[in-house]
């Protein structure tokens, strides 16, 4: 798998998730087998750029190569603008987003919105590949199917994008009006892999091993992202490569193993946000972690209780550490009726 110069060790990617893909959890996801993680989507409104949000979203210490950001925003200029700022940043690959269909994105005409308006949707790309080819970084688009049912234009918008210099294609299987409900469907995808030479990435309800390979064998996608799936389970990544490579199942990684992960993760996200907001936004992380676990009745409540009620970097990493060991000693580990959710 090849991004521009950029050789991918596999073809295992990590969606952009707002509020969810930051540094330390991209760094995780590529530890446990992604082949290749993009940022959260910074904005390209200029005025944002000195804000502590979009520092931390351009924040890449200690990342493997290649950096890749996504952009959002509604004019060729700006986002142009925003493909160079976040360049200077490290950036190595700029994705652009014409598919996040979140109302406050949407409302602004940016996200899936631009699907809308092929004109500007097309404008955009020109400007960004323009900007971005004098440095030699390619430049990537992550778009839905299209903005509703009545209006799948995405394998028309993937011929203009290719023709205007985009070097690869990510499809999520939804329209826009969709959101996340529903089955995604992948023959649109399919229908784009046959029809461009640059590589082709499926995206949406690839929750499982058998999904990754169910969906690249239907689609001929050049690769697979995974987006909501790798929440709280990050190591779903190594469990897909070893799946597609021997058509086995990885044994579940160990309690001791989670904790590892996790404790790592936590000391990376202090490091990123600093205590006070490291604390409160390491809650949801915590929460998905143990929504993966198949914990025994009242337990997965408990432990979300006694982290919310942590305020300090020091109780939440001693709740996270004393549960685990808890659950350790208790041999959840090996009773029957105990096991890492599939």
């Amino acid at each position: 798998m090849q991004i521009g110069a950029h050789v991918l060790p596999n073809a295992l990617f990590v969606a952009p998730m707002a509020g969810v893909t930051d540094r330390p959890f991209r760094k995780l996801c590529k530890r446990l087998g992604a082949g290749y993680a993009v940022s959260e989507m910074v904005t390209s409104r200029r005025e944002l750029w000195d804000s502590l949000k979009t520092s931390r979203r351009a924040n890449h210490e200690g990342e493997s190569a290649p950096i890749a950001v996504q952009i959002a925003g509604t004019d060729p200029q700006s986002m142009a603008d925003a493909a160079r700022y976040n360049i200077d940043r490290g950036a190595r690959i700029i994705d652009i987003n014409m598919g996040c269909p979140a109302k406050k994105v949407c409302n602004k005409w940016a996200g899936s919105a631009l699907m809308q308006d092929e004109a500007l949707a097309i404008g955009i790309v020109e400007a960004v590949v323009r900007a971005c080819e004098p440095q030699g970084v390619p430049v990537t688009l992550k778009m839905r199917t299209g903005w509703c049912a009545a209006v799948r234009n995405a394998p028309v918008l993937a011929l203009a994008a290719e023709s205007a210099g985009v070097q690869m294609l990510t499809v999520h299987g939804r329209t826009r009006e969709q959101g996340y409900k529903g089955q995604a469907e992948h023959d649109t995808v399919a229908h784009i892999k046959s029809r461009v030479r640059i590589p082709v990435v499926a995206n949406g309800d690839i929750d499982s091993p058998e999904a990754a390979r169910e969906v690249l064998r239907r689609t001929g996608a050049d690769a697979v992202m995974v987006g909501r799936a790798a929440q709280g389970r990050p190591w779903i990544f190594r469990e897909i490569a070893h799946f597609l490579a021997t058509g086995e199942h990885l044994p579940p990684p160990a309690l001791s193993q989670v904790k590892g992960w996790l404790l790592d993760h936590l000391d990376d996200h202090y490091d990123l946000y600093g205590e006070d907001t490291g604390v409160r936004s390491a809650r949801k992380h915590l929460g998905w972690y143990v929504q993966s676990l198949a914990l025994p009745a009242g337990e997965a409540a408990r432990f979300r209780a006694s982290v919310n009620a942590t305020h300090t970097i020091d109780d939440q990493r001693r709740v996270v550490s004393q549960a685990f060991d808890a659950w350790m000693a208790a041999d959840f580990g090996d009773r029957a009726d105990w096991k890492l959710a599939a």
